[in-house]
């Protein structure tokens, strides 16, 4: 029963990136964020533009309430966050990184 109960904490604690997205602010450095968010699950990086991913996370306590979040640093700093697709910028500032909302 007791390993029933720390699995199930682990479990719970390594889904809920949405709750804690709210504690992610502007500047913050990838170390950072991983003291928050936890170990990402992915990533990829264009020049000085860095994206790490969290795939298939809770957003509230509902198990069928998941989205995939982003973190975009760009020169080692938080500049963009949240839910969504990350794209390549196709504008003036080609090969940095932006995130697109899913309706």
């Amino acid at each position: 029963m007791r390993q029933l109960a720390v699995l199930l904490a682990i479990l719970l604690a390594a889904c809920t990136t949405g709750e804690r997205m709210g504690s992610v602010s502007y500047g913050m450095t990838r170390e950072q964020v991983i003291a928050v968010l936890g170990p990402p699950s992915g990533g990829q990086r264009s020049g000085n533009t860095e994206a790490i991913t969290y795939v298939n996370r809770l957003i509230s306590g509902w198990s069928w309430d998941r989205a995939d979040y982003h973190v975009i640093l760009t020169d080692g700093q938080v500049t963009a966050y949240g839910p969504g697709v990350v794209r390549q910028n196709p504008g003036p500032a080609f090969g940095t990184m932006m995130i697109v909302p899913i309706r």
